[in-house]
């Protein structure tokens, strides 16, 4: 299992789509095979940080998902959304592995 990290750089005056675009995430991104963490939007502190977080079983699995993803209707639309309205002004991923426990494993005290 890999973790995708999505760091975007959004207009601070457009943070309502930005919202627009992460909630139709939701239905997209798991039915087209990731697992969503979620997105996140600035609350305080910078006004153009947010990220978008899933889990993916690997790099090959993340180019089919990346295919049906485009392929989606709301997937489509989103990506429609996002080039219409400009509100991503930068977009960078990275691939990270839990190096420290399985996922969703609990520490015992």
């Amino acid at each position: 299992m890999i973790t995708c990290f999505i760091r975007y750089e959004i207009d601070p005056f457009k943070r309502a789509e930005f919202a627009e675009y992460a909630r139709n995430w939701r239905q997209a991104i798991p039915r087209c095979g990731a697992d969503l963490i979620g997105y996140f939007g600035p609350h305080e502190g910078s006004a153009t940080t947010a990220y978008g977080v899933y889990n993916i079983e690997s790099l090959a699995a993340y180019e089919a998902y990346r295919a049906r993803l485009a392929a989606d209707p709301l997937g489509k639309e989103n990506y429609e959304l996002a080039s219409r309205e400009r509100f991503i002004l930068k977009e960078d991923r990275i691939f990270l592995k839990n190096v420290s426990m399985p996922h969703g494993a609990l520490v015992k005290p």
